[in-house]
Formats: structure tokens, sequence, C-alpha cells
């Protein structure tokens, strides 16, 4: 591709997110702590970030005087119309009240299978807090589902998660109980790992899966990724990710990707 075409592309994708991505503010109305880790913010938000998906996040910038300079990433774990679960580190301060700058919302929606029975959620050496969103949609559509907690992972608290989610418990080495069963049960795969080196990680995933089922196919197991995005709108290109075929952005394609279509 050109360099003039290449810019055209970009200024094409900027244009056509920025009619779905707004920059608003949004006000911290109730502060809960799950446990001395993590803590739930609800989130008043304004009518333009009223459609927010399952899967879509935000960027949010707390302090006015650009400090820090990239914005914090948000994952809310509930949806309303009005107002936004959010998990955080429990050892940051909020205060109701406080006003926010929010971009969002970023990315796309989680895309489910129309018959869909059964959901496996893994996380990997990192909190689930991303894919806690479609937890009460996939309630609501009788889907059952079962989290797997691998590695570092194991120290998240599930208290506080609805009864009908079915938690495993499992090391470092991607090994845990019932594993052939659970993963046999699937309809579709939803992971998430450290994001320190995801690429690597997701292929670990990947081959653990392979391991259990004779083939792979599209849409089946997908990859929640968590890449830095300065911009938001893929301008910056910083969240690219390879593909077998081209790339992706995470902020725009993303941030679920399915693994059989990524370079691993």
């Amino acid at each position: 591709m050109r360099a003039d075409d290449a810019k055209l592309e970009a200024i094409i994708t900027v244009t056509k997110l920025a009619k779905t991505m707004q920059q608003t503010q949004a006000i911290i109305q109730r502060v809960r702590r799950i446990n001395a880790q993590y803590q739930q913010v609800d989130l008043g938000i304004e009518e333009q970030l009223s459609d927010i998906k399952p899967g879509q996040s935000l960027l949010v910038r707390r302090s006015k005087d650009w400090q820090p300079y990239l914005r914090e990433h948000w994952w809310p774990v509930r949806i309303s119309s009005h107002m936004l679960v959010i998990e955080r580190p429990g050892h940051i301060k909020y205060e109701p009240g406080d006003i926010v700058s929010v971009l969002g919302p970023v990315g796309t929606f989680f895309r489910f299978r129309r018959s869909l029975r059964h959901v496996l959620l893994i996380a990997y050496d990192t909190p689930p807090t991303p894919l806690l969103s479609m937890i009460p949609l996939l309630i609501a559509n009788q889907t059952s589902i079962t989290l797997v907690l691998l590695g570092d992972a194991t120290a998240y608290p599930t208290a506080h998660l609805p009864g009908q989610v079915e938690i495993i418990h499992g090391g470092a080495d991607l090994e845990f109980d019932e594993r052939v069963m659970t993963i046999g049960l699937a309809d579709q795969v939803f992971a998430i790992v450290r994001p320190d080196d995801e690429v690597r990680r997701f292929g670990e995933i990947w081959r653990m899966v392979a391991e259990l089922r004779a083939d792979i196919r599209k849409n089946y197991l997908f990859g929640v990724f968590q890449a830095i995005q300065p911009c938001g709108a893929g301008a910056c290109q910083a969240c690219m990710v390879r593909l077998k075929q081209g790339t992706a952005l995470v902020c725009i394609d993303g941030p679920t990707l399915d693994l059989y279509q990524v370079q691993l």
C-alpha cells in the first residue's frame, strides 16, 4: 500500500469511528469495595454512552492537568441505560460526585453464535474483568457459563459473581479439573491473558484447546486483547495485531478477535 493510500485509509477509519465514539463526561455515583484488591464504581453516564454494549470499554481521564497523559482503560462489568458498573483496582481512591472525562465507547461488542448453550470464559494470569460484562446477557438468554481462572487469576474474588456461573480454578500450567469435558461442552470460548505478551499467551491457550478438540473452526475461540490505546481511534496504530491475512486494530476491530485469524 502506498503512503498516500495508507494516510487516506487512516483518515476514513478515524472519521467512521468518530461517528460512534465521542468525548463526554460521567459522574462517579457510588463506590463499593469487593475486597482489598478490587472495587466497583457506579458511573453515571450521559446519553452519548447509553448504547454501549458488552465487550466495549471506555478511555477515561480523571485529572484536568493531563497527568497521566494516557487515559485509563475502564471496563464495565454491568451495563444499564444510564449507569455503568466499572471494576477498578482497590488501591485507587474514588469519591462520589467526582467528574471524569470519558472517550467511548471503544471497540466492538461481543458477538455470539445464534445457537448458544454453553460459553466458556478463561482468564490466564490476569483478572477476568473484561469478560464479565457478557454474563448478565448470557444469563438472561439462559446460556450456561463456566469461568476458568488460571495461574495468577485464581486470586480474583468470585463471591460477587452470579451463582449461575460455574467457577473452576487451575494452575499456571493451564491444567484444571474436568478440562476435557469443560472445553468439549463449550459452544464458544472467550479468553483473556496477561497483557505483557498477549500473542504468546494466546498461543498457549490455542494449543491447550487444540489438544482437546479435533478441530478449531472460525468463531469458536476468541481472545480479548488489552493493548495500550493512546488514541483509541485507530490513528496511532499502537494496538495493531498481526493476522494471518492483514492486520487488525484492537481499538476498532477488537478488543475481541477470533484467534483462528490471529498470527500466533
